[in-house]
């Protein structure tokens, strides 16, 4: 009697489970890999200390536009190219014939905010410094009262004084400007005395009935305006952005020992939780809500900043000076709240917005 035979191999597609044979039976080809599906999660790539964030570009990108649109609008608009320019005074026909209220110098914007701009700024600022509650240790206070100096020093030496005659003055008598006065008064003038276009700044050639000519003057109002509304912007953006969690991206900074980290590394332990605690108690609230009172009125000034620079663009200055007026304005933004992400030194001494 035959023995039982054993049952031939299925017919299956899927073949004989490989698991059971040895090793040495299985061919190179017909080595199993088993792997498992991973799910990987990798950080957003950090941002280059040495440049703005991209939220923090993209803020800036507004200034050059405004400017361009400005110019073209002069450009393109009938009012504005049958308007007579003078560039002694670097705008259009003050008297009737005046393209709009706002080419004029003495509309009421340029007379009490723009004239006056500084002083509005750095009251919005410190409403917003000791009024809101993101700002609570006396070192972040400290620490935003030393940006704001380092801002204001550095438009004080541009429109102000500068060892003498301030930076725009000094620039246009280094490229040739000098202060045009009636020919009577020259004629008066002691002639031992040194030339009047080397000692008269602006103001005081303004006074004594002459007027700058022949030189390249900087736009003082595009600067002040550009300088004013990103140092606010910076100032309560980042502080109002992490605390309500609406800007989720983040700096990053050089350590001293050369590492790139970002910026909330240097956060002082004690007070992140306390600044946890805060935002899980402001969750929810609107971008004004959140803005408090002196973000509000920080919030105003930029708005009047930014249409003041349009009329500017528009109606005053060439465009070669309006040029000027924006990167002197962004070199000292990029001093106070940029450089000091690699430069320990300096970022211990000025901190970042909202650390």
């Amino acid at each position: 009697m035959d023995s039982p035979q054993p049952p031939p191999p299925s017919s299956s597609s899927s073949g004989p489970s490989r698991r059971h044979l040895p090793p040495s039976s299985l061919t190179p080809s017909k080595t199993v890999h088993i792997s498992s599906t991973t799910t990987t999660r990798t950080a957003p790539p950090r941002n280059n200390p040495l440049l703005p964030t991209p939220t923090e570009l993209a803020l800036l990108s507004v200034y050059p536009i405004l400017l361009i649109f400005g110019t073209l609008f002069a450009v393109l608009s009938p009012d504005v190219t049958a308007s007579t320019y003078d560039p002694l005074i670097q705008s259009h026909d003050q008297g009737s014939l005046a393209p709009s209220y706002f080419a004029r110098k003495n509309n009421l914007f340029n007379v009490l905010f723009v004239k006056r701009g500084w002083g509005w700024i750095t009251f919005s600022f410190f409403l917003f410094v000791f009024t809101h509650p993101a700002l609570k240790t006396t070192a972040q206070k400290s620490r935003a009262t030393i940006r704001w100096a380092v801002v204001t020093a550095w438009w004080v030496f541009v429109t102000q004084w500068f060892f003498g005659p301030a930076m725009i003055d000094r620039g246009f008598r280094f490229t040739g400007g000098k202060c045009q006065v009636k020919m009577a008064e020259i004629a008066e003038a002691d002639a031992g005395d040194i030339g009047i276009k080397e000692v008269f700044t602006a103001a005081a050639c303004k006074s004594a009935g002459g007027r700058w000519s022949g030189g390249h003057d900087i736009s003082g109002h595009v600067f002040l305006l550009v300088l004013g509304s990103c140092f606010l912007l910076q100032e309560v953006g980042w502080v109002v952005g992490r605390w309500v969690r609406y800007v989720e991206e983040e700096r990053t900074v050089v350590m001293a020992d050369g590492a790139v980290k970002g910026a909330m590394v240097e956060f002082d332990r004690a007070e992140r939780y306390q600044q946890e605690q805060q935002e899980e108690s402001v969750r929810g609230k609107t971008v004004m809500e959140a803005l408090g009172h002196g973000g509000k009125v920080a919030v105003a000034v930029v708005g009047l900043c930014a249409w003041m620079l349009l009329m500017t663009a528009i109606y005053f200055h060439t465009w070669f000076e309006k040029l000027t007026g924006l990167l002197v304005a962004l070199t000292a933004l990029y001093v106070t709240y940029v450089l000091p992400r690699w430069v320990p030194a300096l970022r211990g001494i000025i901190g970042l917005p909202g650390i």
